[in-house]
């Protein structure tokens, strides 16, 4: 069974949470929106990031988020206890498996105005592929967590 995904964004991202989030539609994973619901430049990313975040830490989902840059939203997110929220913003792939592998990162953040929709999609897709090591990484999440 496929994890339920939460998406979140600001007008920044806006876009490219619309497009990813018919893509994993069609790729039959659930999807929990907590917008923004339309494109408005006098929007504030904490609005829907926040919510998203809180969902996350409280619920088996895991999310991706967008933003100009993702590292303000990631910022937001990683408030919340049990979020580990990584920033993508271009750039080695190993990183965003790594954020999986190593950090059990929950969230991905991605940076809307540095990475086009096909890059989205090949880093989503590793990211979502890719399981949590444990060993001597979990007492480093249970660190983070407690």
């Amino acid at each position: 069974m496929k994890k339920e995904i939460v998406l979140a964004t600001d007008h920044a991202g806006f876009d490219l949470k619309e497009n990813l989030k018919r893509y994993l539609i069609d790729n039959d994973f659930h999807i929990k929106d907590f917008g923004a619901h339309k494109n408005d430049s006098k929007d504030d990313y904490p609005d829907f990031i926040m919510p998203a975040a809180e969902y996350i830490s409280n619920n088996e989902a895991i999310g991706i988020i967008f933003g100009g840059s993702g590292q303000g939203e990631a910022m937001a997110a990683n408030r919340f206890k049990g979020i580990r929220a990584a920033v993508f913003y271009g750039g080695p792939e190993e990183i965003v498996k790594l954020s999986r592998l190593h950090n059990n990162a929950n969230i991905l953040s991605i940076a809307a105005r540095f990475v086009s929709f096909e890059e989205t999609i090949k880093v989503v897709n590793l990211w979502l592929s890719v399981d949590f090591e444990e060993g001597r990484h979990l007492k480093r999440i249970n660190k983070l967590d407690s």
